[in-house]
């Protein structure tokens, strides 16, 4: 363990977090997914909310500020136009956590699909809430001033 350093990032995730470049992107989902097949490396978290993964992230990681949507989860398949608690759960995380917080967005479950193979990793936690899972992209750490 480290001092200051949320524990549920485990040392695979903290070395992929350092690992990725501005743009890249984080896929976080929930215990149904299918991470492994995914394509990306897949990066388990049994047994730890998606939430719990989404705030120890945003601590370390900003969010992308040169794109629209730099938050993006899975729609619900029957009732695209409803905001699952686990997306809503995100939202807050996202206020409260992040650098830049910006409102999340959505796709439609195979573009979510798509878009997900394109990321840089996959971290599968143990979410068991339906829909409990986000792409991030990566922003850059401005020097200080």
């Amino acid at each position: 363990m480290l001092h200051m350093i949320d524990p549920v990032l485990s040392p695979d995730l903290l070395h992929t977090l350092a690992s990725m470049g501005h743009g890249d992107d984080l896929v976080i989902v929930d215990a149904n997914y299918p991470g492994t097949a995914s394509g990306p490396p897949c990066i388990r978290a049994d047994g730890i909310s998606a939430s719990a993964v989404l705030r120890g992230v945003l601590q370390l990681m900003p969010l992308d500020t040169f794109v629209p949507d730099p938050a993006i989860t899975m729609q619900d398949v029957s009732q695209p136009h409803v905001t699952p608690d686990a997306v809503k759960d995100f939202q807050s995380i996202i206020n409260e956590t992040a650098d830049n917080p910006a409102d999340v967005t959505s796709l439609e479950r195979f573009a979510f699909y798509e878009r997900a193979r394109e990321g840089f990793a996959v971290v599968q936690t143990g979410e068991r809430r339906l829909y409990g899972c986000i792409i991030l992209k990566k922003g850059i750490i401005r020097p200080e001033t």
